[in-house]
Order: C-alpha cells, then sequence, then structure tokens
C-alpha cells in the first residue's frame, strides 16, 4: 500500500494532468468557437451580401415601375386631351352649315336694321364669340396668297394686273379649330 506522501503526489499528479487536458480541452474549444464564429460571420456576410443585391434590384424594380406609371399617365392625358380636341373638331364642324346660313340671313339686302336682321346678328355674335373661345378660326383667303394647306381653288382667272396665285374672291369660309384645318376656303385664284 502506498504511503500518504506517494497517495497525495499521485493525486497532484492526475490532478495536473487533468488540468493539461482541461486546458487542451479548452484551447481545442476556443479554436473551434472561433472557426465557428468565423464560418458564422462569412455566412451572415454572404446572407447580407445577397439581401442587399435583393434589395437594389427591388429599388430598380420600383424605379422602374413608377417611371412607366408616369409614362402611362402622361399618354393616358395626351390622349385624352386629342380626344376632347378631335370631339370639339367635329361638333365645330357640324355647326358650319349652321354659321354659313346665318352669314346668308346677315347677307340679305334691305333686311338691315330690322328686328329679325338684329336678332339673327346678335344671335350669330354669341355663336362665333363661343366657338371662337373653343379655339375656332377663320382662314384668311382674300388678297391672300393660294396655300392648298388652307384653300381649294374651284376657279381660276387670268389677270394681268394681279401676281400669280393671288386669291381674287372667296366663295365660302374656311375655318381651323385650334390650329388645325376643319374646312378649306373655297376660292378663286389668278392664274397668269
Amino acid at each position: 500500500m502506498a504511503t500518504p506522501e506517494e497517495t497525495k503526489e499521485t493525486m497532484q499528479t492526475e490532478t495536473t494532468s487533468d488540468n493539461e487536458v482541461k486546458e487542451t480541452v479548452e484551447e481545442t474549444t476556443t479554436e473551434t468557437a472561433v472557426e465557428n464564429d468565423e464560418a458564422t460571420f462569412d455566412t451572415i456576410k454572404k446572407e447580407l451580401e445577397a439581401q442587399k443585391k435583393l434589395l437594389q434590384q427591388s429599388e430598380d424594380h420600383y424605379k422602374r415601375l413608377q417611371a412607366d406609371f408616369a409614362n402611362f399617365r402622361r399618354r393616358n392625358e395626351k390622349e385624352r386631351e386629342e380626344l376632347s380636341s378631335v370631339v370639339l373638331q367635329g361638333l365645330i364642324k357640324d355647326l358650319l352649315p349652321i354659321i354659313d346660313n346665318f352669314e346668308r340671313a346677315l347677307a340679305v339686302e334691305g333686311a338691315a336694321g330690322t328686328p329679325l336682321h338684329d336678332g339673327i346678328s346678335m344671335v350669330y355674335n354669341q355663336l362665333m364669340e363661343s366657338l371662337k373661345k373653343n379655339g375656332l378660326e377663320v382662314i384668311k383667303a382674300a388678297g391672300e396668297k393660294f396655300d392648298p394647306n388652307f384653300h381649294q381653288a374651284v376657279m381660276r382667272i387670268q389677270d394681268p394686273e394681279k401676281e400669280d396665285d393671288t386669291i381674287e374672291e372667296e366663295f365660302q369660309k374656311g375655318y381651323m379649330v385650334q390650329g388645325r384645318v376643319i374646312r378649306p376656303s373655297m376660292v378663286k385664284v389668278v392664274a397668269n
């Protein structure tokens, strides 16, 4: 049997061995934990980069959608304006024969100063003012240079005193609405 001193020494040796084992285990555990932390950090970093990329793609997609919607709104507004312009032009074009009849009624000789003539004149003036507010313009013809975009030549005459392509007479007034011809002027043109 071992003496108490030998037992004590053996226990110290065993304790020292246990401490060394514990230190080795702790060092291994610490190294593994550091390696695990680095691996976790790399994983988190990769995931963060992926999320940043996804966020950037989402922002780009959002900006494109926003631009598309702004373009759609502008295009829709333009189409609406064009449609209202076409409707207005059609309405005014339908009123042109009525305007012509008012002008014929006002041109009757000997009717000037009568109550009927004055009433027709007031209605005609009011109608023309309303149409002018909505973009109606009379195409100038008499004495102007012939322009096929605004005038329709129905007669040609020779007059050596006047310049070629000068409009001699206007048979029917021409009109434009918002810069677009809805009826050209019917005219007599000088052609030498």
